[in-house]
């Protein structure tokens, strides 16, 4: 694994020199947000597989940047996740509660805007070229903003691998890279897996009293 130092200068590297990639993801994000806004409700399978695609992204720009550890790391989980988005339901998504809801737009926005690594002269580059869909923390906050939103794309699975994934970069990024910024993936990661787990357990509760 590359040291401290040379992470954090890859990181600045592929946040400055890719900027144009980084417009595409946001209008991709934006997009699929408006179609939902404005009504669009895709199957729990489609949504999945949507989001898998920004962690491949991700991946190939670590390999092309030098970082294997992260380049490894996000093909397997990108894999992963394409495996366990096979396997949700095609029925369409469905909005979580609203407290889950109000959660996974202030994560979803933190991954959009993260103000870290990327250049900027002024604040409003953030809101089209933060580094959603190159760098790991921004790209975990905005697929599990957006995982929350959506009613956790109904998969205890797919949450809790997302969860573990997004508790790992978050407690790397602040305790071994000193990036304090990704506490907002990290309490975004915890939400998502204490829903998970709050969700079986009322889902199997509810099993029990249908047969009582």
């Amino acid at each position: 694994m590359p040291s401290t130092e040379s992470i954090l200068q890859l990181a600045v590297t592929i946040a400055n020199d890719w900027t144009a990639l980084a417009i595409v993801w946001h209008v991709l994000l934006g997009t699929l947000l408006l179609a939902l806004i404005v009504g669009w409700r895709p199957s729990n399978r489609v949504a999945g597989y949507l989001l898998v695609t920004p962690h491949l992204s991700v991946s190939a720009l670590a390999w092309e940047s030098g970082n294997p550890f992260n380049g490894t790391v996000f093909v397997v989980l990108a894999l992963a996740m394409i495996v366990l988005a096979g396997r949700l339901s095609t029925r369409p998504v469905e909005l979580s509660s609203p407290f889950l809801v109000a959660a996974g737009v202030l994560v979803t926005a933190f991954g959009w805007a993260y103000p870290h690594f990327l250049s900027a002269d002024r604040w409003t580059a953030y809101l089209y070229a933060s580094p959603f869909g190159l760098l790991p923390c921004p790209t975990l906050a905005g697929v599990t903003g957006v995982t929350l939103v959506l009613g956790l794309l109904g998969s205890k699975s797919w949450s809790l691998a997302l969860s573990a994934a997004g508790v790992t970069y978050g407690v790397m990024g602040v305790a071994a890279l000193g990036v304090r910024l990704d506490y907002g993936l990290l309490a975004g990661a915890v939400v998502l897996g204490l829903g998970a787990l709050a969700r079986r357990r009322v889902t199997g509760l509810a099993a029990i009293a249908r047969h009582a």
